[in-house]
């Protein structure tokens, strides 16, 4: 387990990520208001997407990210499949991670830290195991081990598996690795999505 009395377990890591997530704003923020127009002009308003997502020790917040997808439904209402609603702006924001962006305005409210496990669905909650639930034990990041070590191509407990290792071994080490790795994963769009599905399909339990 992390020595939650270290440096940097304890302020360390939130100072970093405050610093980082508040240049990373002021020097992209040229690009973001390009996003902001190409989103407006193709899939209309609104511009971002809003969802709840557990944190630290499971606790909901409203997580922020580029819209990417299209509200088409079937006949029934339902919404169609998310390969049929990704549209191909929101595919181009995808591949280059640029959705993710708003996501640092959750680290600058404390929500979310640079380096973390990805939070997931409020509904996966109940179907996770004591020991998956651990995943919760740190604050959720916008990348993480599981990220830079095969994001959606891997399968749901192979992902548990790294998130966990990495609660276990949070350091500055290793996030600044984490985060150079994900530099170049971002590049090269690798892992963006699991075969066949637009991102990766859902997590019904321990059997999946």
């Amino acid at each position: 387990m992390p020595q939650t009395g270290s440096y940097y377990h304890s302020w360390g890591k939130r100072t970093m990520d405050l610093a980082v997530a508040l240049f990373a704003l002021f020097l992209l923020s040229p690009l973001l208001i390009v996003v902001v127009i190409a989103v407006l002009a193709t899939l209309g308003r609104p511009v971002l997407f809003r969802q709840q997502r557990p944190g630290l020790d499971g606790k909901p917040f409203w997580i922020f990210k580029f819209r990417t997808m299209i509200e088409s439904r079937a006949a029934n209402g339902k919404l169609l499949p998310d390969q049929e609603r990704l549209h191909p702006v929101g595919r181009i924001l995808r591949k280059l991670s640029l959705d993710e962006v708003p996501e640092l305005i959750n680290v600058v409210r404390g929500e979310m830290s640079l380096v973390g496990p990805r939070p997931l669905l409020m509904s996966y909650i109940e179907r996770y195991s004591p020991e998956q639930m651990r995943r919760h034990d740190a604050v959720p990041g916008i990348t993480g081990w599981a990220q830079v070590n095969g994001r959606n191509t891997l399968a749901w407990q192979e992902k548990f598996d790294l998130d966990l290792w990495y609660v276990d071994h949070v350091s500055l080490s290793l996030d600044i690795r984490i985060l150079l790795k994900t530099l170049m994963l971002v590049v090269t769009g690798q892992g963006i999505s699991a075969p066949g599905h637009a991102t990766m399909p859902q997590f019904k339990g321990d059997d999946t």
